[in-house]
């Protein structure tokens, strides 16, 4: 059932006149809603405007993106980076980009629309696309495979062990990774899965996401070494695109300790969620994740009725299966989880 609001969905939501804690959505931190993070964006808004429409080429170019782009680079481990307004224009334009005879894109199973073109479809199994990549590397010695995944696909297949990826012949193919969940709350200094894939020595590693998850950051970013990113930044489809507001670059550069701040809050949340309820097998969930999933319509129905809401709807389109998903975050109570984990434990009693 789709709700209609008129303010940001925090720790609490109103919906026709009516209170509802909410544990769904991506807001992982909950930064929209913080008022020291609002403060700081509201300064930068102050100074660099809300927007610029202006291409990243154009003879009058603001300090502020390369600066955040070095900030980025040097917290992910990355030679180098490029902003963009939206991860999923970062994955469109990597896909653009490898779209040639020079390639061959091969999908893992789970893999985000957002790194589709045209008509391309994922591998149902790992063991499928083991078979397809080797028959490609014996037949065609051309083009160069790239897989393309999520780091977080939900299923736990992915982070933190990448198990599919260990069978594969890597050290052919280049890796392409959307990271839009994993970016400011998994990995080395909570920096994402890039320093962790390098590890597996791949022939080239590309990254790209949103920021506007963990980070509450509306734009996306595209990691990988520095010839990568000269050939990306001459592409029309780079020029032709507008960037971020440079206010939430400056924001994201300074918001850094709350960041931090929250991720701690964060990862209570998940240990108390976890110490309160009864059976947590009665959810899917990854190891300091903080989602929870399940396939019991009941469990939706019986929260909402009790005042809670949940994400829950098809995903990506009205055909495919619903995700319904407890989504913690750090803005959160204890006293909301409480509630969540007493209600849980009494439906499944």
């Amino acid at each position: 059932m789709t709700s209609y609001i008129d303010s940001f969905p925090g720790r609490e939501i109103i919906i026709e006149r009516k209170k509802f804690l909410y544990f769904g959505g991506t807001s992982y931190f909950g930064m929209q809603t913080d008022k020291d993070f609002q403060n700081i964006f509201i300064t930068n808004i102050k100074k660099y405007g809300i927007s610029y429409g202006a291409s990243r080429i154009s003879n009058v170019q603001l300090s502020v993106y390369k600066e955040a782009e070095n900030h980025l680079s040097k917290w992910i481990g990355s030679e180098d980076c490029t902003v963009l307004s939206s991860g999923y224009l970062a994955g469109q334009l990597i896909c653009s980009l490898l779209s040639t005879k020079q390639y061959r894109l091969f999908y893992t199973p789970n893999s985000h629309s957002a790194l589709y073109q045209s008509n391309n479809r994922p591998y149902i199994t790992y063991s499928a696309l083991h078979i397809a990549l080797k028959d490609h590397l014996s037949s065609n010695k051309k083009a160069i495979p790239v897989i393309l995944l999520d780091s977080i696909d939900f299923s736990g297949y992915n982070y933190p062990e990448f198990q599919g990826l260990m069978s594969l012949p890597l050290n052919k193919c280049i890796l392409v990774v959307d990271d839009s969940h994993g970016i400011g709350q998994i990995g080395p200094a909570n920096s994402g899965v890039f320093q962790i894939l390098l590890n597996f020595k791949p022939k080239e590693l590309l990254i790209c996401c949103s920021l506007g998850k963990a980070l509450g950051i509306d734009a996306g970013a595209i990691f990988g070494t520095s010839e990568r990113l000269k050939q990306i930044i001459k592409t029309d489809f780079y020029a032709g695109a507008s960037p971020p507001s440079p206010a939430s670059m400056a924001t994201l550069m300074q918001a850094e300790e709350i960041y931090k701040s929250k991720k701690r809050t964060l990862d209570r949340n998940i240990n108390f969620f976890l110490n309160q309820i009864n059976d947590s097998k009665k959810f899917n969930y990854i190891q300091g994740f903080p989602i929870f999933g399940y396939s019991d319509p009941e469990l939706t129905k019986f929260l909402y009725n009790n005042g809670i809401i949940v994400t829950d709807f098809t995903y990506p389109t009205e055909e495919a299966s619903i995700k319904s998903r407890i989504v913690l975050t750090a803005s959160n109570t204890k006293e909301d989880i409480k509630k969540l984990t007493s209600l849980i434990n009494s439906f499944y009693d």
